[in-house]
């Protein structure tokens, strides 16, 4: 009886010990499920992100190009926005002091345009008359320039002798150029670019209206119509940001310019340089180009002293005026005021340089660094995207080690 009980419970335990094995062991068909279910959550993942992937890389490839091809259209349409975020400031103070926002609107648009064509009257008048005696001027230029025209012929043949005696075959290039007729009179010239030309300025301005006196109403409801508490802060943090960002950059490089015009003028007009405030306003308005701006402006300096005066090292002064005024303004004034809160890196500057020069010509090199700082705020509020850890952590190019291995990660 003893051993009867005794075997039972053997029995019993042997057979309550397989039970418990095949409940947990390594092949339950929970953990099967389990692995199974991982298994495909891992390829839709991975389908997906291949698809985002496809997806984001065809756009970013295909945008600039549509930019470029629709510059007609995108190029008002962009100088306008930033126009238009940059007169918010001035909108908001005008409705503080009880205009309705279309008044407003109306008076910051002909605020805008009258100083605008003050600004361009200023420069574009006397520069006509200034550069149309380079015909006359050109007997002085070459003066001027004798030493350097000499120096510069002595390389020239020196290197084309240098070249004759190493070219054994003669080289012929036939190339053929298209003629392409200049307009004849100025009503050919207005019938055929003006018209274009007018409509951009009327569009733009339309734009600029329409924005700044709808701008109160679509921040409320670009705020209000958030699902969330947080996201409503966030939204309104991101246009706050955009806004104080755009308008401080370009209400602070356009004094600092204005500054950097009148002492150019000014130290133009003690040497004698004729039109001194037409160059001030060069230097000023080529000023908003960094980097490139100052170099052109530099070029024309020199230019004009070459017109101007018989001495060459008399004539290059205006150029070495304005180039040491703009070093002082650029390593000591600009970080002054401007401070560490819209430094940019010059690496992205530059590239915003080329990429919006490439696309839209002169208009996007004056509007790059805007649109850089736009989308800096941008990207800053919906956080940089980590393209390595989505390519090989999460996204379609990972390799699942634990899986390769046998057992779920």
């Amino acid at each position: 009886m003893a051993d009867g009980i005794a075997g039972g419970s053997v029995d019993d335990q042997s057979g309550a010990g397989t039970a418990g094995d095949a409940t947990a062991g390594p092949f339950a068909p929970g953990m099967h499920d389990t692995r199974e279910s991982s298994r495909t959550t891992q390829r839709r993942d991975r389908l997906l992100a291949a698809l985002t992937l496809t997806a984001g890389a065809g756009f970013a490839i295909g945008l600039p190009f549509a930019l470029k091809a629709g510059a007609e259209f995108f190029l008002p349409t962009a100088a306008a926005l930033v126009i238009a975020i940059a007169l918010v400031p001035v909108l908001e103070w005008f409705e503080r002091r009880g205009l309705p926002s279309p008044v407003a609107a109306l008076v910051c648009v002909l605020g805008f345009l009258v100083i605008a064509n003050v600004a361009l009257a200023a420069i574009v008048v006397p520069a006509v008359a200034f550069f149309r005696l380079l015909p006359e001027r050109i007997t002085r230029i070459q003066h001027n320039l004798a030493p350097l025209v000499e120096l510069y012929g002595t390389l020239v043949r020196n290197a084309n002798q240098t070249l004759s005696k190493l070219a054994r075959l003669p080289v012929h290039t036939t190339t053929t150029q298209s003629a392409v007729a200049p307009p004849s009179s100025l009503i050919e010239l207005a019938a055929t670019s003006a018209p274009a030309v007018i409509l951009q300025l009327f569009f733009g301005v339309l734009v600029v209206f329409f924005f700044l006196s709808g701008w109160t109403g679509l921040r409320r409801r670009a705020i209000v119509n958030r699902a969330s508490f947080g996201g409503a802060m966030a939204t309104a943090r991101v246009i706050q940001t955009m806004v104080d960002d755009v308008s401080a950059y370009l209400g602070t490089i356009t004094l600092i310019n204005l500054t950097l015009g009148a002492i150019v003028a000014f130290a133009f007009w003690l040497i004698g340089m004729p039109f001194p405030l037409m160059w001030g306003g060069i230097v000023a308005l080529l000023n908003y180009v960094p980097y490139l701006g100052p170099i052109l402006a530099a070029f024309l300096m020199a230019l004009g002293g070459l017109m101007t005066f018989s001495d060459l090292w008399y004539a290059l002064l205006p150029a070495a005026v304005m180039t040491g005024c703009h070093l002082v303004e650029a390593n000591v004034v600009t970080p002054l005021i401007i401070g560490r809160r819209l430094t940019i890196n010059p690496v992205l500057i530059l590239i915003s340089l080329s990429f919006w020069g490439w696309v839209w010509g002169t208009g996007g090199v004056l509007l790059a660094v805007p649109l850089l700082i736009i989308l800096q705020v941008v990207v800053g509020a919906a956080g940089k995207p980590d393209i390595a850890g989505f390519l090989f952590e999460r996204g379609a190019l990972v390799r699942h080690a634990d899986e390769a291995a046998g057992f779920a990660p």
